[in-house]
């Protein structure tokens, strides 16, 4: 087994970014990016089946926010938590916690809102692309984010298209 190519870090303010590789160019692209982790795991998983059945050879970086408010890539990650002791749990055991189960359900994110709400962001974040805005400020991903969340997806793929110019409207 060969070496593994290093992913270059993500651009702008850390978010979720899923980075993947392509032999053919030896270069990387972006393929995900979330203010959550979750969606960008499901495109990984979704990508890399894809590229599997294609019979290319799958290799991914994923990138998030860092405990230091940077980014931290997923092999930082994993070195971090194989080091970190496994005395320390995570998640509190059930028998730990007096919350009952309906109490953490409302707690956590309903899984289709939040993908929801990522596919909005994700079709503000290419339209946004499309018009060469890579490098957003805080104000910029605020205002996308507010975006996202008043807006259905209709609205938003009308105002991706606008981004994107006369060649990409209708």
């Amino acid at each position: 087994m060969g070496t593994r190519p290093l992913s270059p870090q993500p651009a702008g303010e850390p978010r979720w970014v899923a980075m993947f590789h392509r032999p053919s160019t030896g270069g990387w692209w972006m393929a995900a990016e979330s203010p959550y982790r979750a969606p960008v795991l499901y495109a990984v998983g979704e990508m890399s089946q894809t590229m599997r059945a294609r019979g290319e050879e799958v290799t991914v970086e994923v990138w998030g926010p860092g405990e230091g408010g940077g980014w931290q890539s997923s092999a930082a990650a994993e070195a971090s938590v194989a080091s970190a002791s496994p005395a320390s749990p995570a998640l509190p055991d059930a028998s730990e916690t007096s919350e009952e189960p309906a109490a953490a359900a409302v707690r956590a994110p309903d899984r289709l809102a939040e993908r929801m709400q990522d596919r909005r962001h994700q079709v503000l974040m290419a339209g946004l692309s499309k018009a060469g805005r890579y490098d957003l400020t805080p104000d910029d991903l605020a205002a996308v984010q507010t975006l996202v969340d008043r807006l259905d997806e209709t609205t938003l793929r009308t105002v991706a298209r606008w981004f994107a110019g006369p060649e990409g409207g209708h």
